[in-house]
């Protein structure tokens, strides 16, 4: 038994205990029919043309990006080549300035050989 005070919280207690098993039932209601209609856009060519789309959408997109990458690295390696050509023709440059003018001219640590430090 229970007095008037707590009659409330347990008549509100009771009641979402209620919707909540309305809720459950109402889920199950039509189970078997959303089955078979599931199992059925599953299995037909709608959904079959909605999947080959997004992997035709994925597939372009990959063809872009492997694109791109080669454009990048077409880019990278006619830098990297220019690069190469402005250190070479520099430590070349340095070497002739130094055949040329001698011990006097002042030391460029990266153009020397490792351990062939001159102090």
């Amino acid at each position: 038994m229970t007095d008037f005070g707590s009659a409330v919280g347990l008549a509100s207690a009771l009641r979402e205990s209620l919707i909540q098993v309305a809720f459950a039932r109402n889920a199950l209601i039509g189970k078997n029919e959303k089955n078979e209609l599931m199992y059925n856009y599953l299995t037909s060519s709608a959904f079959k043309q909605r999947i080959e789309a997004i992997v035709e959408a994925f597939t372009s997109m990959k063809e872009d990006l492997d694109s791109e990458k080669r454009a990048m690295e077409k880019i990278w390696s006619k830098r990297e080549a220019q690069i190469t050509r402005v250190v070479k023709n520099t430590a070349g440059m340095y070497g002739d300035m130094q055949g040329i003018i001698g011990s006097s001219l002042p030391e460029i640590k990266l153009l020397q050989l490792p351990g062939d430090e001159e102090e």
